[in-house]
């Protein structure tokens, strides 16, 4: 039976005392128990927590779309575009892989894309059948973001060793990140010893991730970012609800923690390689 719950909006937390940014949620993306909340109050209750700023992603070439048209209509909103790897394998049946992931690299020319992703491999949902065509649509995204100069975020699940393998074979963009980092300790050093940023969602603050926090607590503050993936990953003490912008500081709290660092000097520390990666909103 579904718990009736699941479909209720959690409280919004204390606000953060400086602002950060979430550097990745899905906006247009509504899961089905979930109430429609229009983009303006997502936006605006998100600020109300010291969450003023937002990466829109989008991964699929309809959401990429709306992503482009949405970042220019709202300023709090910068974006992503990418084909996500569980959609290449789709494209490359149809035979229109590069034909979308041409129309990528076009949406990413656009002033507030400042970042191609999330691209990468998933091996969770994707059998060896589809990793061909993950591979050849992931460098294809890796040689976007380094003709554009944009950031690059990684989608990786049960891929580590060849994520790392295929970035090292490409060259990685300047600015590099592992979107909701899902690895142990020494591949949180080696992401490190590269240059890449690592973003923590949610799934940090879960009981059975110790390990996903021992890595955590060896990555220096200026390589960490935060995120929602909203809808999806809301940090306890919510979790199994859907997930929004808003709920960052529930993270945030949760990392500093971790880091045995002051709340405030996290979110400095956040709000800057936020800036440092993606660039200004204004």
């Amino acid at each position: 039976m579904t718990d009736p719950r699941r479909s209720e909006r959690p409280p919004a937390p204390d606000r953060l005392p400086v602002p950060v940014v979430d550097n990745h949620c899905h906006l247009d993306i509504r899961r089905d128990e979930a109430p429609e909340v229009p983009l303006d109050r997502v936006v605006a209750e998100a600020a109300a927590v010291g969450v003023d700023r937002l990466v829109q992603i989008g991964c699929d070439i309809s959401s990429a779309r709306w992503t482009a048209q949405v970042v220019d209509e709202h300023p709090a909103l910068l974006g992503g575009v990418a084909i996500h790897p569980n959609e290449a394998p789709r494209h490359e049946a149809a035979g229109d892989l590069d034909d979308v992931i041409d129309e990528i690299a076009d949406l990413a020319r656009r002033p507030r894309i400042r970042v191609v992703g999330e691209t990468g491999l998933d091996f969770y949902r994707t059998g060896p059948e589809g990793v061909a065509a993950q591979e050849h649509s992931f460098r294809r995204h890796i040689a976007i973001a380094k003709e554009l100069d944009l950031a690059l975020q990684i989608h990786d699940r049960d891929a580590h060793e060849d994520v790392l393998r295929i970035l090292a074979e490409e060259g990685a963009p300047e600015r590099t990140v592992m979107h909701c980092f899902s690895g142990d300790m020494e591949m949180a050093r080696e992401c490190v010893r590269r240059g890449y940023y690592l973003s923590f969602a949610g799934t940090v603050t879960f009981r059975s991730a110790r390990g996903l926090r021992d890595a955590l607590a060896i990555t220096p503050t200026e390589h960490l970012l935060v995120e929602t993936d909203a809808p999806y990953l809301t940090p306890t003490p919510h979790r199994g609800r859907t997930n929004a912008p808003y709920l960052v500081p529930l993270t945030v709290r949760a990392m500093a923690a971790t880091l045995r660092t002051s709340v405030p000097q996290l979110c400095e520390a956040l709000s800057a390689n936020s800036e440092r990666v993606y660039g200004s909103w204004d």
